[in-house]
């Protein structure tokens, strides 16, 4: 045998692994099963351009950074880059780039990706996964698909609250007196997610917000009102100022497990209703790297992607997903939660405002 010659097996087996015997050495290595027919060639493809650049997927939000790992590991040859710049700034920043885009992929809650789709700075692309999500989290061409949804819950710090709430009808107790803060909806997009939230709890929807308005009228005759916030207090929450916090699912949890809060933070999707925000990526229009930009969507869509957002306490946004029992027993089931039909509750915005001053301002 001539010295240093090597023997590679390119077949992927149906084992799940490609690997390369390395007849001196003796080494091995592995690669995971592909995910989906036609990967290898839009891979060769994407290698061709040698890059993705995903706009505002900052790593340490909803576990990208992990997302980008596994990329990196499955796609070696492809180089991914991203920024960090807020939903609203990358609609702005994609419309300012049109005649020569930037960005291969666009990451922003939902409500911005229907700006992007109304400026016309997004594409047509349907991921792995597509059909498998419900109607009211995808654009009907594919110009923007959620990716993970975040849930409504009473976010409680156990040191200050010594029966925690199951349900929105529970904060209306006279326990809970100056108890209770929440985003404002008029200039807060959670606010408005609340707002939808309750009013599915009493009776409302995506449809009828009053009843959810009305909610936080009574929280507010009640006396239960602490403050209400212009922007996401969670600095406060976990430095113990808080007693209840109306917020995300996933910010609970990371107060909990990542945080250092433990056992004094208890996160509650409440018993009666709430609802799933979507959070949503787009194939930007004209994208210098389509084929990249398509082999990175479609890793956030797969089983294996979406998994990883459940390790980042964001809920996957395709249903059925299999999550290890650790991760089921941090965000179990939770059936009484609707998705959040982005496109009504955007159409909503204004009547939503006039409603909360109404009634939680008394105006």
């Amino acid at each position: 045998m001539v010295a240093g010659f090597r023997l590679v097996s390119h077949v992927r087996r149906a084992a799940g692994f490609v690997c390369a015997l390395t007849l001196l050495g003796g080494a091995c290595s592995a690669q995971a099963a592909p995910l989906y027919p036609g990967e290898d060639a839009l891979y060769e493809k994407a290698a061709d351009e040698g890059l993705v650049v995903s706009f505002d997927t900052g790593p340490e939000w909803a576990n990208w950074k992990s997302l980008f790992a596994e990329f990196r590991k499955r796609y070696p040859k492809v180089e991914i880059t991203y920024n960090d710049i807020g939903s609203a700034a990358t609609v702005v920043a994609l419309d300012k780039a049109r005649r020569r885009p930037q960005a291969d992929t666009a990451y922003y809650f939902a409500a911005s990706a229907l700006d992007a789709v109304n400026k016309d700075v997004v594409a047509p692309f349907k991921p792995l996964n597509f059909d498998r999500l419900p109607p009211v989290f995808r654009d009907p061409d594919g110009r923007w698909f959620t990716v993970h949804s975040l849930n409504i819950a009473l976010l409680v710090n156990r040191k200050l609250v010594k029966d925690v709430p199951t349900g929105w009808a529970d904060l209306l107790k006279p326990e809970y007196r100056n108890s209770v803060v929440y985003l404002d909806p008029r200039s807060t997009g959670q606010g408005q997610v609340d707002v939808f939230a309750a009013a599915y709890a009493f009776g409302g929807s995506v449809d009828n917000p009053k009843p959810g308005a009305d909610f936080f009228g009574k929280l507010r005759e009640a006396g239960n009102v602490m403050r209400v916030e212009g922007t996401t207090p969670y600095a406060k929450f976990l430095k113990g100022e808080i007693p209840i916090l109306i917020g995300y699912e996933n910010d609970g949890l990371k107060a909990k497990y990542v945080d250092g809060m433990g056992d004094a933070a208890e996160v509650v999707i409440p018993k009666e209703a709430s609802v799933s925000a979507p959070y949503a990526m787009s194939l930007v229009k004209n994208a210098p790297n389509s084929d990249a930009a398509q082999l990175w969507l479609n890793l956030v869509m797969s089983d294996v992607g979406q998994a990883l957002f459940a390790q980042g306490y964001v809920r996957p946004a395709v249903p059925g997903v299999p999550l290890s029992p650790e991760i089921r027993a941090k965000m179990p089931d939770a059936p009484q939660v609707h998705p959040l039909d982005v496109v009504k509750a955007a159409a909503k915005k204004a009547e939503v405002d006039q409603l909360w001053a109404q009634a939680a301002l008394a105006k």
